[in-house]
């Protein structure tokens, strides 16, 4: 298994000079925590919903800021090949939730998020316990 095959492959993105108005409507209506901001399909920065609203306690206009403005830029990104493994890890040293995957070119191919782990984890766990039930049916915990 690779990072790739983790997260989704269709990434809500957006240009460095797209308002944060046009970004808060992307991420209701792909009920997503991040958009990422890409220049020729490289991803280049990352807006999270908690920017947005770290922002509205700084600026009068929060809407109609452009997105390189508030982004993180530069964001740490995984390549799609990696092991799943390396998200814990970058988790763990960029103290981030979501990182953009990409390919051996540096374009953007998938976006891989703290909850994407949490779940793939949950479901080795539950492989497991089925594994035990089966070999051990009078088990019980």
């Amino acid at each position: 298994m690779s990072v790739i095959e983790l997260g989704p492959n269709d990434v809500v993105t957006a240009d460095p000079d797209t308002d944060l108005g046009t970004i808060a409507q992307r991420l209701a209506s792909n009920n997503v925590g991040a958009v990422v901001i890409v220049e020729n399909d490289e991803p280049v920065g990352i807006v999270t919903d908690r920017d947005i609203a770290l922002e509205v306690g700084q600026s009068d206009d929060v809407e109609s800021k452009a997105a390189e403005d508030v982004m993180t830029g530069s964001p740490t990104t995984l390549a799609a090949d990696a092991d799943p493994i390396e998200i814990s890890e970058a988790i763990k040293e960029e103290n981030a939730r979501r990182f953009p995957v990409v390919d051996e070119d540096g374009k953007l191919t998938g976006i891989v998020t703290l909850d994407d782990l949490v779940a793939t984890i949950g479901e080795q766990l539950e492989n497991v316990a089925d594994t035990i039930e089966t070999q051990s049916p009078e088990y019980s915990p």
